[in-house]
């Protein structure tokens, strides 16, 4: 798996990061989601430089000018409910994409810190030889993704496998090593420092859904 740290460089980037960590900031659930969205577009457009292209001729009032345009197949696919602001960041730069949802979330059967990941909803389209781009604002144990990419059914191979996580934890990101094959490419906007008892990401930021969207029941 090959691993883009996107804000180890100073950008704008950092700025969003900032806001949407900020507690105080974090009680307009509009700003979250703006600044979520915006997050998206920058790692949109950074991954954007790894896919292929090919050139065309486009006709202007004045003449002919060879450009490239995105030559690859790309599908978003958002887990449901964090993914949705994030994705729409990405769906602003990759307007001609195909998209796809899917749920998972945290089962505790005992009601105690043991969790299991259940997968329930479905909703994508083929993949067969496109780029999937799979979009999740936190990546902790990293047990989600996984689970997630085989209810995909990758038996249909996807070209490549992408997956845009705004901010991770180290365990999270050494378990996807372990699991995903080379064709995978992780794009971190933010590492973090570990996982707490509850394998929750500390600093972090909290539950990027419930920030976005209210709590849940």
């Amino acid at each position: 798996m090959q691993i883009h740290y996107i804000s180890e460089d100073n950008s704008i980037l950092n700025h969003f990061l900032e806001e949407i960590r900020d507690i105080n900031i974090q009680k307009d659930s509009m700003r979250f989601r703006k600044n979520m969205e915006r997050i998206g577009e920058i790692m949109a457009y950074e991954l954007s430089k790894t896919l292929e292209y090919k050139v065309i001729e486009v006709t202007t009032p004045l003449g002919v000018k060879p450009t490239s345009i995105l030559a690859d197949n790309v599908v978003l696919c958002s887990i449901l409910r964090a993914g949705l602001s994030l994705h729409t960041g990405f769906m602003n730069l990759f307007d001609h994409a195909e998209n796809g949802f899917i749920s998972a979330y945290r089962h505790h059967p005992k009601n105690d810190d043991y969790f299991e990941i259940l997968v329930e909803y479905q909703a994508t389209p083929s993949l067969e030889n496109k780029n999937l781009i799979v979009i999740d604002p936190m990546l902790a144990t990293g047990q989600s993704i996984i689970a997630v990419l085989n209810k995909l059914n990758l038996d249909q191979n996807p070209k490549e496998i992408h997956i845009a996580v705004v901010i991770a934890a180290p365990e999270g990101i050494a378990y996807l090593e372990e699991k995903l094959p080379e064709n995978c490419h992780l794009w971190v906007a933010a590492l973090d420092e570990k996982l707490n008892e509850k394998n929750y990401i500390i600093p972090g930021l909290g539950d990027a859904g419930d920030l976005a969207y209210g709590q849940k029941l």
